[in-house]
Order: C-alpha cells, then sequence, then structure tokens
C-alpha cells in the first residue's frame, strides 16, 4: 500500500506542475467571468440579462462550430512533430486558420446583410475574432508553453469583458447591444497579441505539400464534435429563453453560473495535460497515461467536490444574496448542477483520453448522443418546467457524455479514473 501511495503523490506532483498554469488562468476566468454575471443580474433587468445571456450564449456556439475544433487539432499536430523541430508548422497554422477565417467571415457577413436586429448584427461582426482567437491561443499550446493561453484567454479576455460590460452597467445604459458590444470587443486584442507570440515562433519555411492533409485527417472528425459540443454547453440557454422566456434564461444562466467553475478547472487540467498524454498513447506508454488520467481525476474532485457540496447547502440563500431576490427560485436547478458536476469530474477526463488515443469518430458517437439526450429532454421538461425542466435536460446529457467515453476508454486500454491500475495488454495507438 504504501509504495503505491508514494507512486500516487508522484504522478499527483507531476500533474500539479504540469495543471498550475492552467488552473491559473482558469481560477483568474471563471471569477471574471461570474463577476460579468453579477453585474449584469443586479444592473439590469431581467429580460435585458436574459436577451444578453441568450445572445452571447449563441454567438460562442455559432463561433465554435465555425472553430472546426482547429485549434485542438494544431495542438495534437504541433506537439508530435516536436521530435522534427516543427518544421511544418507554419503550414499547419496556415491549414487551420484559413478555412475558420473563411468560415467566419461568410457567417458573419451573411448575417449582417440579413438582419435589422442590432444585437444580432453586433456579434456577427465580431464573429471572426471570435473563431479566430480560439484556435490562434490554442496553437500557442502545442509549443508546450501555457503562458499565453493564461494571460490572453485566462486573464485579458475575461477581464476587459468585466471592466467593460461593468461600464456600461454602471452608467445606467439598459441596453443590450451596447453590452453586447462591450462583451465581444476584447476578442480582437486576444486574437492579434496570439498571432504576435505564435509569429515569432513559428519556423520559416514554406508550407509543404500535405500540411493540410495531416492536420485535417486527426482532425475533421474533431470539427464535426467541438460543433455538437458547443450545442450540447450552451444550447440550452437559448432553449429557454425561446420556450419560457429571456426572464426564465436569466435566472437558469444565473443558478448554472457555478458550472463555470468545474469546467474552467478541468479545462485548465486538460491543457496542460493533453499534450503529454498525446506522446504518452503515441509511444505506448499506457502506464503514464493511465498515471496521468488517474492524476488529473484526484486533482478535479479535490478541488471541485467542495464547491458543489457547498454549493447545493448554500443556494436557496446564495442566489439572492449574489445576483438579486429575482434569483432565489434557481435553488432546485443548482442542486441538480451540483449532483451532476460531482458525477462528471468522478469521471476524469475521459474524452479527452479517448481523443489523446485516436478515437475522435468514438468521441463524436459519444456527443451525439449525449446532445440528442438534453435536447430531447428540454424540448419535453422546459415549457412545463422552465429552467428546472433545463436543468435535468443538460444532467441527463451530460451523464451519457461522461459514461460513454469511460467505458470505451476501459474497455479498450483498462484505464479508469481511480482505484490500483488494471493489467491490459493493449498498446495504444
Amino acid at each position: 500500500m504504501a509504495p503505491l501511495i508514494a507512486a500516487r503523490l508522484a504522478g499527483l506532483t507531476g500533474a500539479a506542475r504540469g495543471g498550475v498554469a492552467g488552473l491559473a488562468g482558469a481560477g483568474a476566468g471563471a471569477a471574471a467571468q461570474f463577476l460579468t454575471v453579477v453585474l449584469v443580474t443586479r444592473g439590469a433587468g431581467r429580460e435585458t440579462a436574459g436577451l444578453f445571456f441568450s445572445a452571447t450564449a449563441l454567438c460562442l456556439t455559432v463561433a465554435a462550430v465555425l472553430r472546426l475544433d482547429a485549434g485542438n487539432g494544431l495542438v495534437h499536430v504541433i506537439a508530435r512533430s516536436r521530435s522534427s523541430g516543427r518544421l511544418h508548422a507554419s503550414g499547419h497554422v496556415r491549414a487551420a486558420l484559413v478555412p475558420v477565417a473563411a468560415l467566419s467571415l461568410a457567417a458573419g457577413a451573411a448575417v449582417v446583410l440579413t438582419t435589422s436586429d442590432p444585437v444580432a448584427r453586433v456579434l456577427a461582426v465580431a464573429l471572426p475574432a471570435v473563431a479566430c482567437s480560439g484556435v490562434v491561443v490554442s496553437a500557442t499550446r502545442g509549443f508546450g508553453s501555457m503562458r499565453p493561453t493564461v494571460l490572453l484567454d485566462g486573464v485579458l479576455q475575461p477581464t476587459a469583458q468585466l471592466l467593460l460590460v461593468g461600464a456600461v452597467v454602471l452608467a445606467g445604459r439598459d441596453s443590450v447591444p451596447l453590452l453586447a458590444a462591450a462583451w465581444a470587443l476584447p476578442y480582437a486584442p486576444v486574437l492579434v497579441l496570439a498571432s504576435l507570440w505564435l509569429r515569432r515562433r513559428l519556423p520559416r519555411t514554406p508550407c509543404p505539400p500535405g500540411a493540410a492533409r495531416d492536420l485535417w485527417r486527426h482532425t475533421w472528425p474533431r470539427s464535426l464534435a467541438s460543433g455538437v459540443q458547443a450545442v450540447f454547453q450552451r444550447l440550452d440557454v437559448v432553449i429557454v429563453a425561446l420556450l419560457a422566456g429571456p426572464a426564465e434564461a436569466a435566472v437558469y444562466t444565473a443558478a448554472t453560473r457555478f458550472k463555470i467553475v468545474g469546467q474552467l478547472a478541468g479545462q485548465g487540467l486538460s491543457q496542460a495535460t493533453q499534450p503529454r498524454l498525446v506522446r504518452a498513447l503515441t509511444e505506448g506508454d499506457l502506464p503514464r497515461a493511465r498515471e496521468l488520467y488517474r492524476s488529473a481525476t484526484l486533482w478535479l474532485v479535490v478541488l471541485t467536490w467542495p464547491i458543489w457540496l457547498g454549493y447545493a447547502a448554500l443556494a436557496p440563500w446564495l442566489l439572492g444574496a449574489v445576483f438579486g431576490d429575482g434569483y432565489t427560485g434557481g435553488a432546485p436547478v443548482a442542486f441538480v448542477l451540483a449532483a451532476t458536476m460531482m458525477l462528471a469530474t468522478a469521471c476524469g477526463m475521459a474524452d479527452v483520453v479517448l481523443i489523446s488515443a485516436g478515437h475522435t469518430g468514438s468521441s463524436l458517437a459519444n456527443l451525439v448522443a449525449a446532445v440528442a439526450t438534453a435536447v430531447a429532454l428540454d424540448l419535453l421538461l422546459v415549457p412545463s418546467m422552465g429552467a428546472l425542466g433545463a436543468a435535468l435536460g443538460w444532467a441527463g446529457g451530460t451523464v451519457v457524455k461522461n459514461l460513454l467515453p469511460l467505458w470505451r476508454i476501459h474497455r479498450l486500454y483498462g484505464l479508469r479514473p481511480f482505484g490500483t491500475p488494471v493489467p491490459h495488454t493493449r498498446r495504444a495507438p
């Protein structure tokens, strides 16, 4: 038992060192985004807040779909090309950015030309920066550096959004278009600064033949999965606004805002761990992959379970104290959220492991099943139960989304989030 505990502590220490930067950025971003929601719920009416939350959720969903998961594809191909000096990195980056920029520009122009809604037009103009900034920031992680992600994606963008949205609220301008513009503006400097960082590190080599094929051969199944994941993450807010009204969408957004704590903690660990998982699985080093997976899962549980337990206990008081008296009705949503997130974190980064092992098609199928479950439950429950119905729909989809990849990686590689290692003869691809 003692050697096992010592080995586990050694694995945890390594995972902690690798994940500290990602968690720092995730924590800063979570705090800024949470405060932004608090400012809007307290400084604007529930109708205005609901319209703002649903509009920005829809913008992020569209941007994630148009991003085609090119950022994670770049992390994969750049990290794998480390031994060859990353001579093809410039070609890979161009192969990723060109289709994302073209699609987002076309989609934004189509919205501007076909609608007179000022909120939609503001967010359509910002759409290319929203989509492309995520790709460029992700590409920097392929070089093994977390600094751009922490400083730009974790600190600069959410802090600037907090300050700008706060300025609009404090000025008494209860205007959804102005709030949307303040929220969207920080994506432009993030895109510029990340591009400058990346340009200094990319080798000055011509685009080799086959660079686009190498990138998209791995990424295209994840492109579909990324769009499905974006729908799963944010469509519930839009559905609540459409079926139950903007005010109910505001309550749902406020009650589920704590969800971002667990999501960003997982994102921070994933961003730091994924390149090492890719290398371990590529080299067939299953013991190392198992230790990375178990260590990251234990950190997720240690960091987030106290938050979910506290949130469930304090929700009836906390929602009113933080967001205002009109939001105390979201306590049942908070209970569902806490229980579901505890289950999800106990499963660990199962989908990240599945993707790192190259099973992008299986990941896509799992996400489709999760979205189908969530949307079906939303359509069934939201009209009669409002925000609570959406929470139950999201919970059902989340259970499917976590248990399917967990079963798959255990069956294929003997990986599981806790317990002693399971002997397994199959090597990673």
